[in-house]
């Protein structure tokens, strides 16, 4: 396999509630903006990480349609699903095509317009990643599910309310630092504690948003980027995915992601590196509890005290291991087919130390993890500034 860099990385410009712009828009702007910091004009291959287009915009068949909205025609384009890892599996995808030789360079975007529909279609459609047969159709949404998961880990390992409500706090401390941010503000544990209850213990301040969003990156050989950019090469050391039970039920453990786990383990395998060599992490906080849980499977926390992770400082900025230095999903907002490519955004503006007032000083490994439903699907990565 050839080694795989990171040759541009964008956003579009805002995240939020986009009402202006439409679904190709939001993804144009964000692949424009890849392509201007990869400083190429061109690509030869492309993938499209989105959950569920059809639901929020009876819109499907996106290869096609963003290869033409670019003026990309008549490169291959390719939608990649995976639910909340549609965006993380995409690039792997990519990752994968590159380091085999196909092509050599290829971007991929993820995108998501969720605001378009009102809140109970917006809740059928994301339901849609969990076991629609067994689970949404008896009546609990992801809120409930991470509710489960969460009285399970207090159960089990005296996990806090106040412990869950640090995470959200950390976050929203560092989104305040990302103009690209849907809730660049800071809020307090009380706040947290003090906000309409949606499912116990999870309350609104406790649950990512519903976005409109989109992020591209463009990969290409290592040897391609020493040549043709004048930026810091950020390169992929390791790509690993695996899958769980898509319904709760089915698990052994309530508080175990065995697919964030298995990844993890085989991302390090491949990187030749482990835990410890991190110094910079954006995870999956699609809820509070869901940053504790994958702190654990990452081998970041120990089994049972990732809740102690944010409430002593340990994953903020400044930190042992700063995690969502973007604001995560809670802050900067996760519109789902996006998210996991808009992490390896964050992660390359790190390893580059281009993160302006939230960079991580001297990072030089980063690693990005993403996952769909509550777990069903997991992708890691891990990159380094070489």
């Amino acid at each position: 396999m050839r080694d795989v860099a990171i040759l541009g990385a964008g956003l579009n410009k805002k995240w939020g509630e986009l009402w202006s712009m439409s679904l190709r828009d939001i993804f144009v702007e964000a692949a424009l903006s890849a392509l201007d910091d990869a400083g190429v004009d061109h690509f030869d291959s492309m993938y499209v990480g989105c959950m569920t287009s059809g639901m929020f915009v009876a819109q499907e068949h996106l290869g096609s349609l963003m290869a033409d909205y670019l003026g990309m025609n008549p490169v291959p384009a390719t939608r990649v699903e995976s639910a909340c890892s549609s965006g993380g599996v995409a690039f792997r995808q990519g990752f994968m095509e590159v380091a085999s030789g196909i092509n050599d360079l290829v971007l991929v975007g993820g995108v998501e317009k969720m605001t378009d529909v009102g809140g109970d279609e917006a809740t059928h459609a994301l339901s849609a990643a969990a076991d629609m047969e067994y689970e949404a159709y008896e009546g609990i949404t992801f809120p409930g599910l991470y509710a489960l998961i969460a009285r399970a880990h207090m159960h089990q390992f005296g996990t806090t309310r106040e412990q869950l409500a640090h995470v959200a706090v950390k976050n929203h401390k560092h989104g305040a630092m990302n103009p690209v941010a849907q809730y660049p503000f800071e809020i307090t544990l009380e706040d947290v504690l003090g906000s309409v209850l949606v499912a116990d213990p999870l309350h609104i301040l406790d649950c990512s948003p519903i976005t409109d969003g989109a992020a591209a990156v463009v990969l290409c050989p290592v040897e391609m980027a020493r040549k043709i950019s004048k930026k810091p090469v950020v390169k992929v050391l390791g790509s690993a995915q695996a899958s769980s039970t898509i319904a709760l039920h089915s698990r052994k453990d309530l508080t175990w992601l065995e697919s964030t786990a298995k990844a993890a383990s085989d991302a390090y395998k491949m990187a030749g590196k482990g835990p410890r060599d991190l110094q910079v992490v954006e995870l999956h906080d699609c809820f509070t509890i869901a940053e504790i849980i994958v702190l654990e499977a990452l081998g970041l926390a120990e089994r049972g005290k990732g809740g102690q992770a944010a409430e002593s400082g340990m994953t903020a900025l400044g930190g042992k291991i700063p995690v969502n230095t973007s604001g995560g999903l809670k802050s900067k907002g996760h519109p789902v087919g996006a998210t996991g490519v808009a992490q390896v955004v964050e992660i390359t503006k790190q390893l580059r130390g281009e993160a302006g007032a939230r960079q991580v000083k001297g990072a030089r490994v980063g690693l990005t993890q993403n996952m769909g439903g509550t777990g069903g699907s997991s992708v890691v990565h891990i990159f380094e500034a070489v």
